[in-house]
């Protein structure tokens, strides 16, 4: 081996050895740890696919993806049409809409906790921001207890995610958009086009890989949330808000039962794995299509 390969594995070594122990090394423990019934502290006791049969009947757990489903639907509208319709807006040249971009990407630079416990005032049943403001204009019967009643917590937590990210995915378009040549805007005018048919007809168009992008980012974030559901809800009332991640840390530290969160977090993984597979597909027979 000459002197040169050995100076770039020196070179290397560093990340993959970093690599390995954050990454790769919990992975295989992870794995490992699933075949087991361990409490973290006593003697581990090898159950083979036990943990796994127990997750199939687990319906809290599979309930957690349908929360999951329902959550990245919304964000789809809330986060990325809404984001698609603000970019829209704030390109078509007009006046203060400079003011209006800071305004709407505000709340992503946010902290989560932060925004999280603000909603859960705007939300207080007896003293919150929105039941107040239905008082004031004779709705008062529209109240209703939105964190605590099982057939609104999960949306009022879906509206506050579309709160923070259509600003994210509104700067994401508008950058896309403005990335579009003059030209085709003045040639539309010289047709008489309307503002409405640029956006459908043109802009819409043309940042079509960002939308495809964006609703994969939905996709993806949507099995991270944690933060979010964990300080507004936990995954109350009646496991009604319950999603994979903070399902993971009820029963990893609160049960103490690290071998069934381990198949847990395993059978997640490899979800997410086959949906990116699957999108990933999707989008390269669709970019052939167009080609």
């Amino acid at each position: 081996m000459s002197r040169n390969s050995k100076s770039a594995y020196l070179f290397v070594a560093p990340a993959v050895l970093l690599f390995a122990f954050t990454i790769l090394a919990p992975i295989v423990m992870t794995f490992a740890f699933s075949f087991y019934d361990w409490n973290g502290f006593g003697t581990m006791t090898f159950v083979g696919l036990d943990n796994y049969a127990r997750a199939i009947k687990d319906h809290i757990y599979l309930e957690s993806y349908w929360h999951i489903l329902i959550y990245i639907v919304a964000t789809v509208f809330l986060e990325v049409l809404v984001g698609l319709g603000l970019a829209g807006l704030i390109t078509m040249g007009r006046k203060g809409s400079g003011l209006f971009r800071v305004a709407f990407f505000t709340p992503v630079m946010l902290p989560m906790i932060v925004v999280s416990y603000l909603w859960k005032f705007v939300y207080n049943s007896d003293f919150g921001l929105l039941n107040s403001m239905l008082e004031s204009i004779g709705l008062g019967s529209w109240g209703r207890v939105w964190l605590g009643n099982p057939d609104t917590a999960l949306y009022a937590i879906c509206l506050v995610s579309g709160w923070v990210y259509a600003g994210f995915y509104m700067t994401i378009f508008y950058s896309g958009i403005q990335r579009i040549p003059k030209d085709i805007y003045e040639s539309a005018y010289l047709d008489g086009a309307s503002e409405w048919t640029i956006f459908s007809k043109i802009k819409i168009p043309m940042v079509r890989n960002l939308i495809n992008t964006g609703i994969m980012l939905c996709v993806l974030t949507g099995f991270q949330a944690f933060d979010l559901f964990y300080v507004m809800t936990n995954g109350g009332p009646y496991s009604s808000t319950e999603i994979v991640t903070t399902y993971l840390v009820k029963v990893v530290f609160t049960n103490m039962s690290i071998g069934y969160g381990s198949a847990l977090a395993v059978i997640m993984t490899i979800v997410i794995a086959v949906i990116g597979l699957v999108a990933g597909r999707l989008q390269r027979k669709d970019g052939a299509l167009e080609y």
